[in-house]
């Protein structure tokens, strides 16, 4: 652990923590840094973080274009401050996504002011090009890349329909080019998993000695079992599967996952409950409608962590059906409430979830079949849910608390200053 209290920035460019995973790494990263004695302060664009006490919030400005009820709005003549607004709109107008580099542009604008204010500056995910001269400055910049957005690209143009689909998809995904030319010109990157570590290297073709791996956690206090076995069966809706998809894209493998409930509910009692939302005209909706669904799955949006953790202790088995996860929060989140799982074999999932029948079943990603097949011996086999379900929430305890995750980035702040200052 390092001795001295550093000052931290800490750069998010979507951080409300609904937005995905970035949002709950910035809110539980920064809490227990402080806890550690050390002085952060994150930089974020809307849609904001949920930070803790203790954690200084910068509001760095935009035209927030996707928010919510008016994505792709048209802004006000008035709204126009600077030639970064200009960019942001006109980008959009192209059909591309400019966030991260119009938010890196204005972290640039803001930081080289106030770069002796800190010790180090962290880039969650962000990769744009107005990072580059602030890795040039005496302030170390370190980088978060959770995954390769690549791989959500490849995904969803795996999935389009037709030509004009795949060249909208191109110019949304364009970025991902931007990140990876500047991804390649930082020293320090960190990644959640070795599977992302990996993947990161061969999409991006960054040098594996710059990519250290830290893990990510969850709140054991918040995401536990029930405290005694009556309240846990008290707790527990019979056939209920919670699964969580942060958004409506096949990367999150929800399509197959649904098939397989309608698989399911040829025998059984089932119910699935989606944390997240279905596009109108997305793929969960089409397959719900398709298979006449209902009745049988339900969404829901916006809840607390603690919520969370209520669902998935009323859960008898949780899914991750994605095709690619680079780690995977709700499957940590699933077994530190005890709750047996079914997960693909995509990405790190094996890595976080442990071998085949330790804390969860493993299935072959893309396979309604075999996901079917694996949550029904689940819902059959009290006694396998139960064993999965104690070795899940041991592993969680052990290996992935914020703790844990905010101890090893601390240190690996510190070997970046060192470096630095060399």
């Amino acid at each position: 652990m390092t001795s001295a209290p550093l000052r931290i920035a800490l750069l998010s460019y979507r951080s409300k923590p609904h937005s995905g995973g970035q949002g709950i790494y910035v809110r539980h990263l920064s809490r227990e840094l402080v806890r550690l004695g050390h002085h952060v302060e994150v930089f974020s664009g809307p849609p904001l973080p949920d930070l803790d006490d203790g954690v200084r919030l910068t509001v760095l400005p935009s035209l927030d274009l996707y928010r919510d009820p008016d994505p792709f709005r048209t802004p006000r003549l008035s709204e126009f401050h600077t030639s970064i607004d200009v960019l942001e709109w006109a980008a959009m107008c192209t059909g591309a996504f400019p966030e991260p580099l119009t938010f890196s542009l204005r972290a640039w604008r803001h930081l080289r002011r106030r770069q002796a204010d800190f010790d180090v500056i962290h880039d969650n995910q962000c990769l744009g090009y107005g990072l580059l001269p602030l890795a040039g400055s005496a302030t170390p910049l370190v980088a978060t890349i959770h995954h390769p957005i690549t791989v959500d690209r490849d995904l969803e143009l795996a999935a389009a329909p037709n030509w004009k689909r795949r060249l909208s998809l191109r110019r949304w995904y364009a970025f991902t080019r931007m990140q990876a030319r500047t991804a390649r010109r930082l020293r320090w990157l960190t990644t959640v998993s070795h599977a992302a570590r990996d993947e990161i290297v061969d999409a991006f073709h960054v040098s594996p000695d710059r990519l250290s791996v830290i893990g990510v956690g969850v709140d054991i206090d918040t995401f536990s079992p029930a405290e005694n076995r009556a309240e846990s069966q008290a707790a527990k809706k019979a056939g209920r599967i919670v699964t969580v998809a942060s958004a409506d894209v096949p990367l999150k493998g929800l399509s197959e996952l649904i098939e397989a409930v309608a698989k399911l509910r040829a025998s059984r009692d089932v119910e699935l409950v989606v944390v997240g939302s279905a596009r109108p005209d997305g793929p969960a909706a089409s397959a719900i409608a398709r298979l006449g669904l209902d009745g049988t799955v339900r969404f829901v949006s916006g809840i607390s962590d603690q919520e969370l953790a209520d669902l998935f202790r009323s859960a008898t088995v949780a899914a991750v059906p994605s095709r690619y996860e680079g780690f995977s929060l709700p499957a940590v989140e699933a077994m530190a409430c005890g709750v047996p799982l079914v997960v693909t074999t995509a990405g790190a999932l094996p890595e976080v979830t442990g071998p085949d029948g330790l804390a969860s079943l493993h299935v072959p990603p893309g396979d309604a079949e075999a996901l079917s097949a694996a949550i029904g011996r689940l819902l059959d086999d009290e006694p396998l849910r139960r064993r999965l379900g104690e070795q899940g929430r041991r592993r969680a305890a052990e290996h992935f608390t914020w703790r844990r995750t905010a101890i090893r980035t601390a240190e690996w702040y510190a070997e970046a200053i060192a470096a630095k200052g060399r």
